[in-house]
């Protein structure tokens, strides 16, 4: 609910569009009177306070709210997607955990998208809390009432884990997402190992290996199983699998077939679907699915051996520690193809590009080698780059020079300044605080004294 919250509000909502522009005056699902209300931003709107005696806890109503940043659909976008089992709210416990979660990218000048699942019991430091598992970051937003609530803390928390930023977010309730795939006729499933289902309120079943045709109840269930061998990270894999499903089943319906589906396929979703992407911003995403071929979409999975590490605590619990370096390399694959400090698209030279772009740069001495920022600032403003601080950094002992974003939107400086220091991955950084004042801060530490520069 996760890719498949992307999969749908990308797909279907296109089909609705088409429909409402054409039928707009015969459905009774519009009221041919412009945008449907689902589609405005609710004012005020406070979370339910479960343990308010005068507010008793009950099913929160998510709809579709055009609350997001404004995309320009040029720029590479980041979406996080997360299901929620809203019957924790029936259940008196408060606000739900994320029971999947995974951020979604698309990159129109590439044509490219990517997957990349999270862990629910990774180990994590949650901004303005301590550390905890991942799938808390929801529920201590939705119970502490933080700004934005829920989904916006669970940004910031996939914002520090990964270094990169999160602008869209995208929550389905699993009886949503059960009825959208009824509605679609069903996903086609090529079943790996034998897995047995458990749909809720139904009887389980075993599901051999081979192809199936899976209702919503079964696609759920599917996606949702972890008794398997690898447990979370199997069925990690399992839902991207079913995310691939159901866009295919949706692009794959004749035109007839997908007209007269997609009032229904609206309404499923208008009542489980909660998320920040406006009415047009879904329209251009659904364009944009349509041109994206499947040998473009890059999936990964944290997970062990190598981006994860099982830890015990002393009360017996086990979780997730994360191993940073592994996680941002199969971050750079599933992101852009070619790392984190390289653009969609190459520009030569590289400090060309990076004095267009008139980033706000700070050169910080790290070493404790006297002159030694005031040296490496000379030469960038030589080369065009705009510094605005040199000064001292906050101990002198960095063994690595390293170079922290404050701001994503300067990749061609980030780049020339990566290869001119030779940093790995492991040296970019995002801050955690971003300053507004800067938008890289380019730390020298000693191996900047022992390489050879030209000035």
């Amino acid at each position: 609910m996760w890719g498949l919250g992307l999969a749908f509000v990308a797909t279907a909502t296109l089909s609705a569009w088409v429909v409402y522009a054409a039928v707009r005056d015969v459905t009774s699902v519009w009221t041919g009177q412009g945008l449907p209300a689902l589609f405005t931003a609710r004012q005020g709107d406070a979370t339910p306070d479960p343990t308010d005696p005068a507010q008793p806890a009950q099913e929160p109503t998510p709809n579709l709210e055009a609350e997001g940043q404004a995309w320009n659909g040029v720029d590479r976008i980041n979406i996080l997607l997360m299901g929620l089992d809203y019957r924790d709210w029936e259940s008196g416990e408060g606000p739900p955990r994320t029971d999947s979660m995974m951020l979604a990218t698309l990159d129109p000048i590439t044509g490219s998208a990517g997957m990349l699942s999270i862990p629910r019991d990774l180990w994590v430091e949650i901004p303005d809390f301590e550390h905890n598992r991942i799938n808390t970051a929801y529920f201590l937003g939705e119970s502490f009432r933080m700004p934005g609530g829920g989904p916006a803390l669970a940004m910031r928390t996939v914002e520090n884990l990964l270094g990169v930023p999160v602008q869209y977010y995208a929550v389905i309730e699993f009886g949503a997402f059960e009825r959208a795939i009824d509605e679609v006729g069903g996903l086609d499933i090529q079943v790996f190992e034998d897995i047995k289902l458990s749909p809720l309120g139904r009887t389980s079943f075993w599901a051999r290996i081979g192809s199936h045709h899976f209702d919503g109840a079964s696609a759920l269930a599917y996606a949702r199983a972890r008794k398997t061998e690898g447990g979370d990270f199997d069925r990690a894999e399992r839902q991207q699998q079913v995310v691939l499903a159901i866009r295919d089943s949706v692009f794959e319906m004749g035109v007839a077939e997908l007209l007269a589906r997609a009032p229904a396929i609206y309404r499923e979703l208008a009542s489980g679907i909660h998320t920040n992407l406006s009415f047009d911003q879904m329209v251009a995403l659904g364009l944009m699915g349509v041109q994206i071929q499947d040998y473009e979409v890059r999936r990964g999975v944290i997970a062990p051996p190598d981006m994860v590490l099982l830890e015990t605590h002393p009360d017996g619990s086990q979780v997730l520690k994360p191993v940073p370096d592994a996680i941002r390399q199969l971050r750079d694959q599933v992101f852009t193809g070619a790392g984190a400090i390289s653009p969609s698209v190459a520009v030569d030279p590289p400090e060309g590009a990076a004095r267009l772009e008139n980033a706000r740069v700070a050169v910080l001495n790290g070493a404790g080698v006297e002159g030694l920022a005031s040296d490496a600032a000379e030469y960038l403003q030589q080369q065009g780059l705009t510094i605005v601080q040199v000064a001292n950094a906050d101990r002198h002992d960095y063994d690595k020079s390293r170079v922290i974003v404050h701001s994503p939107n300067f990749p061609y400086t980030l780049r020339y300044l990566a290869d001119m220091l030779g940093l790995t991955e492991g040296q970019i950084l995002r801050s955690v605080f971003p300053r507004g004042d800067l938008d890289l801060e380019l730390i020298l530490g000693v191996d900047w004294v022992y390489v050879e520069h030209p000035y």
